[in-house]
């Protein structure tokens, strides 16, 4: 059990990396502090750089059993934070707005719990991945030829959640997070004076029956096995001026669906209309896929073990407030583990995730580690 002391410490170095948020890709010092307050733990070993700057300690029994993965972010938002919270963000236009310090103080205390209970078999992996935000840490890692070393059979993640009851976890077996991609399509013709139009080829025409037309192949509805919603979200014609009619358009949507597989097609059938509304008019086209995100899928063994981890520590949880639309990188962990996301409610009336006055509970430090070690133990001994 986490001490008064404990609690204190770690309160005030999440505060810490609160004032120092880090954007995805670019968590060197957070990482630096991270693997520091590893090394101080005793670990097996610390790996650093691992698919960037991920960080990982392995807690190892020498005894053979499986591997257990706990993972945590790194990485905050380019959201400027107005919380007013005394550490509030030194760092301008950037944030910890997702929670992200509070998981990695979560993951610390249970570094703390397993120095001083040491697994009786198998290994204890606590990871600290990059890029979560963005949709690559997760990959990239996985990619990572250090990752081999340390692949988990069981992997295991906890997400704050805004609007569930303090500390209540929403958990269930299949669908958490929701896939999701990013479209940037880019539509090119031919400027011209604005008073001679037609000696030009606007991408005009074109941008406004794809705003009215994609949302068409996503319409949303019931999060379901064939859920699939496309959202617009940012269109550009031409330049803020009177004088010159439009040669370029750019075209921001995202793809989302409950499935992989539901997710590819949609964005196959999106890349198409697109590309037959551009050969219509003629005009050039490019699509940049941005921030791709997999679909986290719990594992139902994984659930049972984080269900009765939570039953032992009595601590509530149901199936409210998942699944979830929104996406997390954590899915891919899934592919090669029994996998489970837990969300750990952060208050009724708490600020939602990236807001710019949202704030992580430091209320919750204290659970998060009881419920990853009690999953541990279960597992390992």
């Amino acid at each position: 059990m986490l001490s008064n002391s404990d609690l204190i410490e770690l309160t005030e170095f999440r505060r810490a990396l609160h004032r120092r948020p880090e954007l995805s890709g670019a968590e060197g010092e957070t990482a630096h502090t991270i693997a520091a307050a590893l090394r101080a733990l005793s670990a097996t070993r610390v790996l650093t750089g691992i698919g960037g700057h991920g960080v990982a300690a392995v807690f190892d029994s020498g005894a053979p059993g499986p591997t257990v993965l706990f993972r945590a972010e790194l990485d905050a938002l380019p959201i400027a934070e107005t919380s007013g919270a005394a550490w509030a963000s030194a760092i301008p236009g950037n944030g910890h707005l997702c929670g992200h310090d509070g998981h990695m103080a979560m993951l610390l205390g249970l570094g703390r719990l397993i120095s001083r209970r040491p697994p009786k078999t198998g290994r204890i992996v606590l990871l600290f991945q990059p890029a979560e935000e963005i949709g690559s840490g997760a990959r990239a890692v996985i990619n990572d030829p250090a990752f081999t070393a340390i692949a988990p059979d069981y992997a295991f993640a906890i997400h704050n959640l805004p609007g569930l009851p303090l500390v209540h976890v929403g958990l269930r077996a299949g669908l958490m997070n929701c896939a999701s991609v990013g479209l940037a399509i880019q539509l090119t013709g031919k400027t011209a004076h604005a008073a001679t139009p037609e000696t030009g080829i606007s991408p005009g025409p074109a941008l406004a029956r794809l705003i009215a037309a994609l949302p068409d192949l996503g319409p949303g509805g019931a999060l379901d096995d064939s859920f699939r919603l496309l959202t617009v979200t940012h269109a550009q014609l031409g330049e803020a001026t009177f004088g010159v009619a439009p040669g370029a358009a750019m075209l921001h949507v995202t793809l989302r669906s409950a499935q992989d597989a539901t997710l590819a097609d949609l964005e196959a059938r999106t890349r198409a209309m697109a590309a037959q509304e551009a050969a219509h008019d003629g005009l050039m086209l490019r699509i940049k896929t941005c921030e791709p995100f997999a679909a986290t899928i719990n594992d139902a063994q994984a659930v049972m073990l984080a269900r009765a981890a939570l039953d032992r520590l009595q601590v509530p949880h149901s199936e409210d407030g998942v699944p979830m639309h929104a996406s997390e990188d954590f899915g891919l962990f899934g592919h090669g583990a029994k996998s489970a996301m837990l969300c750990l409610g952060a208050g009724q009336s708490h600020p939602a995730l990236h807001n710019p006055d949202y704030d992580f509970p430091d209320d919750l430090i204290a659970i998060g580690p009881k419920i990853f070690a009690q999953i541990a133990r279960d597992i390992l001994g």
